[in-house]
């Protein structure tokens, strides 16, 4: 895979990630944790086929006997699971995304301690650029808030956290001589997300169409992406992953303005013409850099 093409995917990836906020305001029963345990659920049913498919059959031994790194990696997608849907039911579209949009700083930064990576000019003023946007939203959302606001906030800011690690490790596995096939963390988050909400998930409350807009979104929103974005990071350095991630803030506000009625603040709208413009611009960059290199 090219970096063109790896940038391409998780362009792609993102735009799957956003469309969770706009249909889970669609749901008519389900709520909090039996929301997160089908999304999980129908992810987990959905990897038990496409891992398979794209690396055997014996990939499922493969995922169950592996090391620490790809149980680590497996946690890591767990949480970003279960505090994603969780954040959604607690506050608006708009605050649980820009609350994960501070991942890119935190990749850069666990980057640079753990690996000692040392980024590009061009990364750097960009993460800033997206800084001042993400902090311009988060400032306006979240003043005046109410606790529950308050505390959806602090459930996503776990999903952050958890991405830069998971980054991290996965830049560090792709420096070795023979490294893992990571693919299988993203069952293992399934598993392990929908087994620590099942409990809490009881009793099912879901509809016929809440059942449906969750296997949508446990297929659709999440497995097919999630593949995605393992793929490219087999390209794509740690930082300029979570810098793309930031995409889905972008089209995650627009998804749910447009679908369902959430309409953005000038501060939400602002801050994200801000990140938007962080990325086409590190992007611009390192096309013209490729292609100087190309012509050289």
């Amino acid at each position: 895979m090219t970096h063109r093409r790896a940038v391409a995917v998780m362009i792609a990836a993102t735009l799957l990630w956003s469309i969770a906020g706009v249909v889970s305001r669609h749901l008519e029963s389900a709520r909090s944790f039996e929301v997160t345990f089908w999304r999980s659920a129908f992810n987990a049913l959905a990897l038990l086929v496409l891992l398979p498919w794209l690396r055997g059959p014996r990939v499922l031994l493969q995922t169950l006997r592996g090391g620490r790194a790809l149980w680590l990696s497996g946690a890591c997608w767990g949480v970003m699971y279960t505090a994603f849907m969780l954040a959604l039911t607690l506050t608006s579209v708009a605050n649980v995304l820009v609350t994960m949009a501070i991942g890119p700083l935190l990749t850069a930064l666990m980057a640079r301690a753990v690996l000692g990576h040392r980024l590009k000019p061009s990364t750097w003023g960009a993460i800033a650029l997206a800084g001042v946007g993400i902090a311009w939203m988060y400032g306006h959302e979240v003043r005046g808030g109410d606790a529950r606001t308050l505390l959806g906030t602090a459930v996503a800011l776990c999903v952050p956290i958890a991405a830069a690690v998971n980054w991290t490790l996965l830049q560090h596995l792709k420096g070795r001589e023979n490294p893992p096939d990571m693919l299988g963390a993203v069952l293992i988050g399934a598993l392990l997300s929908a087994a620590v909400t099942l409990p809490l998930a009881l009793p099912f409350a879901a509809s016929t169409l809440d059942l449906s807009l969750l296997a949508l979104l446990g297929v659709v929103q999440l497995a097919i992406p999630c593949l995605m974005a393992v793929a490219a990071a087999r390209v794509l350095p740690g930082p300029e992953i979570a810098l793309l991630g930031l995409l889905e803030v972008v089209f995650g506000v627009l998804w749910a303005w447009w679908g369902a009625g959430e309409a953005p603040t000038a501060a939400v709208l602002g801050g994200g013409a801000l990140v938007l413009g962080a990325l086409v611009g590190h992007e611009a960059l390192g096309l013209r850099s490729a292609a100087r290199v190309g012509s050289g």
